[in-house]
């Protein structure tokens, strides 16, 4: 499925789609919309939590899909240590995180998946202090010694809380974990909501930067909590002309994602908006994406 080129991969988050949609229509949508791969979601919901323990025909059977459709599943995004965050004070909760993570490993592997995306949370429906930092610093030593058994890339989300929310945070973040397969997922929608220097952020971590989602967001300003989620690439303050000139600058040539949620039946039409948004503005910076489209 995979051929040598010159230009950036570029995948839809699973989400993008309808979740009624089938796995047969969402590779075909994808395919049809000139994607090179889907971004599996595993969130904290029990429907995608039991695509953990599927059964091997289950999961060639999509692999296989994935192989006659010619768009493979390149990259999972765990969100489901939300609900079951390394960080948190109950050790049992502790367990399941781990337990998710060795599962995704495993079923990653399987589907053939290259890189794991992780929520960059300590904690999220618990309150946060020193000691749920420390254990999800712990948490994230021993997943990145899994990963490296495995030889699967865990890259950590640039998020939208104040925990992880910036790749400056993300660079002291890992001089505790020393690893080749724990690097940063930036997310220049989230980094911007939060009033950071996105283009100097990513010149700091770009030795650092695996994959990027691309999305748009509200800046969090002192009577408004921003908006991070759900607006079609283009509506919000992220600056993509300037983020494309940077990413040519630092000769970013890794893969990137279209983060955007399928919330209405409009949900095809707005990924085509913001297909050629950004076809339009990274062409102006000399980065070009998606320079196939008419």
């Amino acid at each position: 499925m995979y051929q040598s080129r010159q230009d950036n991969l570029i995948g839809i988050y699973e989400k993008a789609l309808p979740a009624a949609m089938s796995w047969q229509d969402k590779l075909s949508e994808a395919r049809s919309l000139h994607f090179d791969f889907v971004e599996l979601s595993i969130d904290e919901s029990d429907a995608r939590l039991e695509r953990l323990d599927w059964s091997d025909k289950d999961i060639y059977a999509l692999r296989h899909m994935c192989e006659d459709k010619h768009i493979p599943l390149h990259s999972m995004c765990l969100s489901a240590h939300r609900k079951y965050p390394f960080g948190s004070t109950n050790p049992l909760i502790r367990e399941q995180a781990q337990q998710i993570m060795s599962k995704a490993i495993i079923l990653a592997y399987k589907l053939g998946i290259r890189v794991i995306q992780l929520a960059g949370y300590d904690v999220y429906y618990e309150t946060g202090n020193q000691i749920t930092h420390d254990n999800f610093i712990k948490g994230m030593q021993w997943a990145a010694k899994q990963a490296e058994h495995a030889g699967m890339m865990l890259a950590v989300e640039i998020m939208d809380t104040p925990y992880l929310n910036a790749l400056s945070k993300f660079e002291i973040l890992k001089r505790e974990i020393v690893s080749p397969y724990f690097m940063a997922y930036p997310d220049v929608g989230n980094i911007t909501g939060w009033n950071y220097d996105t283009c100097t952020e990513l010149i700091l971590s770009r030795d650092h930067i695996v994959q990027l989602h691309l999305k748009d967001t509200y800046k969090v300003k002192t009577d408004y909590a921003g908006q991070f989620r759900d607006l079609v690439i283009g509506e919000g303050d992220v600056n993509f002309p300037e983020i494309f000139q940077t990413l040519r600058r630092i000769n970013y040539t890794a893969p990137m994602v279209i983060e955007m949620w399928a919330k209405d039946q409009h949900w095809k039409q707005h990924i085509i908006t913001a297909q050629k948004k950004l076809r339009e503005t990274s062409q102006a910076a000399g980065f070009e994406l998606f320079n196939y489209l008419s």
